[in-house]
């Protein structure tokens, strides 16, 4: 497997102390605060259909290493994110023995890993498995991204996300990035570009929560200003759409990924799908254009130059308040599935998710093309990059 260059790991529980990330592989000299994290933090929390959970959980991430005066210093990043429902748990989430008697969790919830983490690691408490795959990881993961957002913003390249679809209801999906006000749409409840599509997801949320039930729907994330070249063709492990399709699946109810037309490309012909490269008279700003972009951005596991467009489907979350008929983890007879406060709908915040690991996945093939141990030595291989990619007679 290819090593990251940039990498990280998370530790904490959905309703322990907090969240702790240790990122690796940024280089020195890249201007970091808080601040820079802070923003998609937020954005993670909003949309319609959210739980009781996020009325009480005000993430923040503090930098407890890896940078000083504001710049990085080359060496691993640390980030802390507190729980605040900590508070209401510190007896059934105690690191320490407790002398009470903790109600154990045995009744699993059918699409999470209850039951199978539950046999594997032999526990005889679900809680000991629900509390590290709940969703609630995911901040540590955004809160990463932000760094690798700040790396990639040196150099020009923005990302977005927004709603496609959400249970019945398909959005008219924008041609280009440029189609889409985005600041506009932070403020819409379920993140969507179309205002009608918009009030009938909102309809469809309420709906369901009425049920005792919940919702998914698909989510696209776009990516601009990204060069030629990241990725390879040269081992199945360094294809860039492989590399993004597997950071997507591991985000909680994550269950496809496209790119481009994706599955819609199944039902055409060849004339219809692939992407004709243009020629042009100047070589000073664009290189080797495309008419279209149908493949997303990444042909042969490499990207070509234009926006990467990437779209993701999201299962409706298992925890139901009306609960589906289960079993017990203790004693095999069926009964009705544990419920725990959750969301009714998390598809509006799982697009901030994606967008992260989008991120994360660029920074990482970022540094493998153009690394160095220095912000500017980063920005100068780049440059050198770039003007080898004219044609060879230009």
């Amino acid at each position: 497997m290819t090593t990251q260059r940039f990498r990280f790991f998370t530790a904490g529980e959905s309703h322990g102390q907090g969240l702790t990330a240790i990122i690796e592989g940024v280089p020195a000299g890249l201007n970091l605060s808080e601040s820079d994290i802070a923003t998609d933090l937020a954005r993670r929390q909003h949309g319609h259909g959210r739980g009781g959970r996020m009325k009480i959980e005000k993430d923040q991430a503090k930098i407890t290493a890896g940078v000083r005066h504001g710049k990085t210093l080359g060496s691993p990043i640390s980030l802390w994110i507190m729980n605040r429902d900590w508070e209401n748990w510190t007896d059934r989430m105690s690191i320490t023995p407790v002398e009470e008697e903790i109600e154990r969790v045995t009744r699993v919830r059918p699409g999470h890993a209850d039951l199978p983490g539950s046999l594997k690691y032999r526990f005889d408490d679900v809680r000991n498995v629900l509390e590290r795959a709940s969703a609630r990881e995911t901040a540590a993961r955004v809160a990463v991204a932000g760094i690798a957002k700040r790396l990639l913003d040196e150099f020009g390249v923005s990302f977005q996300s927004h709603t496609i679809s959400l249970g019945n209801v398909h959005a008219k999906i924008p041609k280009s990035v440029n189609d889409v006000d985005w600041n506009a749409l932070q403020s819409d409840p379920v993140r969507c570009a179309d205002k009608e599509a918009s009030q009938q997801m909102v309809d469809a949320i309420d709906a369901a929560k009425k049920d005792g039930d919940t919702l998914g729907g698909e989510v696209e994330v776009r990516v601009s200003n990204v060069p030629i070249g990241l990725g390879s063709y040269v081992q199945w492990d360094r294809r860039l759409d492989g590399r993004i399709a597997q950071a997507i699946c591991s985000i909680n109810a994550f269950k496809g990924v496209g790119f481009g037309l994706g599955f819609g490309a199944t039902t055409k012909r060849g004339s219809e799908t692939h992407d004709v490269i243009q020629a042009i008279e100047t070589w000073d700003e664009r290189l080797w254009p495309h008419e279209t972009n149908r493949h997303g951005g990444i042909e042969g596991g490499i990207s070509t130059g234009e926006e990467i467009i990437v779209r993701a489907a999201v299962k409706p979350i298992p925890t139901l308040a009306t609960p589906l008929p289960s079993v017990d983890l203790e004693t095999g007879e069926e009964v009705l599935a544990h419920y725990e406060r959750s969301d009714v709908c998390v598809v509006p915040a799982a697009g901030v998710v994606a967008e992260a690991m989008v991120a994360i996945i660029l920074a990482d093939a970022w540094i493998e093309k153009f690394g160095g141990d220095t912000i500017e030595e980063i920005r100068n291989n780049f440059k050198n990059s770039q003007k080898s990619l004219k044609p060879r007679k230009a």
